[in-house]
């Protein structure tokens, strides 16, 4: 995959309201955010407001000290949360009636209004309200709002009563809120994208290397590793198979993760971690993406590295270097290891230099038996 293009797209209505000065913003300052894939700086005078996919509305506002890494929380949210709604039969003081604003909570003290039917903005507003004062005397601490893109006309009522934009998909805004006056514990968003790049070499060490028709080097003749963006919810090994296979239509078995690289400030003033993999191929017939890809070959290993780009680019260097080393049994990489959660029975993989973890288990092992 090239490089992502960082032309804005020119959406609508909810990105003209997402644009419009906040007011009514809670008086206790926000903390400095933390420097994903993706680390935001917040301004100390207002909230943070970087991006995050599928967290926040899985459910929960979280309590202080808990901490946002990659896009899952540090600590378990409840399987178990109560909707519920917040049932008023009282009219507002502006004299608007008040509806019930479907919710769920949990145990970490947090509320998410989940907004799926359309309703009046003086409604929603007047209700809103009634339900803040009702949390602020149950100890409810963090707010947040789930808008559906069709509800874009209820924004401005959120951002009156004191909300703020935490982050947004293609189809929602999340806006969250802090009742009581302090400062806000509240995790910020997502603040890393998962960059990877592939060292692909035959046994005639031929690296596969890619002309892209978009980028910085479109229109150079310059020969680079196939590299791309990890999709959400995608692992990195699997990744990096799937980009190799769609830029050049090269079928490959994922080997190791051999370094990482970390940026700042990259996209979207979002920072970045890139994963150089080393992979074997499993097919060897170059079929280009014609959509990103200019031209896909097979290199020699030597013309690649005798590219002026490739002697002034250090991180193209390096992963020549390692990949090379690696080849040469001459460098351990992390391989991944499927591992079970203690609170889930979801898998994830544990990248791990399983060479040397042998070769420790199996010193001390012989240890052991010696009697040392």
């Amino acid at each position: 995959m090239a490089s992502p293009s960082l032309s804005l797209p020119t959406r609508t209505p909810l990105l003209r309201l997402l644009c419009r000065p906040r007011r009514g913003i809670l008086p206790s300052a926000a903390p400095p955010g933390r420097g994903f894939c993706y680390t935001t700086l917040s301004s100390a005078a207002a909230p943070p407001r970087p991006t995050s996919r599928g967290v926040l509305f899985l459910g929960a506002a979280v309590t202080a000290g808990t901490r946002q890494r990659g896009a899952v929380w540090s600590k378990t949210m409840s399987s178990s949360v109560n909707s519920t709604a917040v049932a008023e039969s009282a009219t507002a003081k502006n004299g608007a009636n008040v509806e019930p604003l479907p919710f769920v909570n949990d145990k970490h003290g947090g509320v998410i209004i989940e907004m799926t039917a359309p309703m009046d903005p003086q409604v929603f507003s007047a209700s809103l309200k009634s339900a803040l004062s009702k949390w602020r005397e149950q100890g409810i601490r963090g707010v947040w709002i789930k808008l559906p893109i069709g509800l874009a006309n209820l924004i401005q009522s959120a951002v009156e009563e004191g909300f703020w934009y935490h982050h947004a998909e293609e189809t929602y805004l999340m806006l969250a809120y802090w009742l009581p006056n302090t400062t806000h514990t509240l995790p910020v968003n997502a603040t890393h994208r998962v960059g990877v790049g592939a060292f692909v070499m035959n046994d005639k060490r031929e690296v596969l290397a890619v002309q892209e028709k978009s980028g910085v080097l479109r229109g150079l003749g310059v020969w680079k590793f196939p590299t791309g963006v990890v999709e959400p919810g995608e692992d990195i090994n699997i990744g990096a198979v799937r980009e190799v296979k769609e830029e050049t239509g090269i079928d490959t078995e994922f080997i190791e993760v051999l370094a990482f690289r970390q940026s700042h400030k990259a996209y979207f003033e979002k920072s970045d971690l890139f994963f150089v993999c080393i992979l074997r191929p499993l097919s060897f017939d170059i079929t280009k993406q014609e959509s990103e890809i200019e031209d896909a070959q097979w290199i020699p290993v030597e013309e690649f590295a005798a590219q002026p780009f490739v002697q002034k680019h250090e991180l193209v260097k390096y992963i020549l270097e390692v990949g090379l080393a690696k080849s040469d049994k001459e460098y351990a990489g992390f391989s991944p290891i499927s591992i079970k959660s203690a609170f889930t029975d979801k898998q994830s993989f544990f990248y791990m230099n399983r060479r040397d973890l042998d070769k420790a288990s199996g010193s001390s092992n012989a240890q052991q038996k010696s009697g040392l």
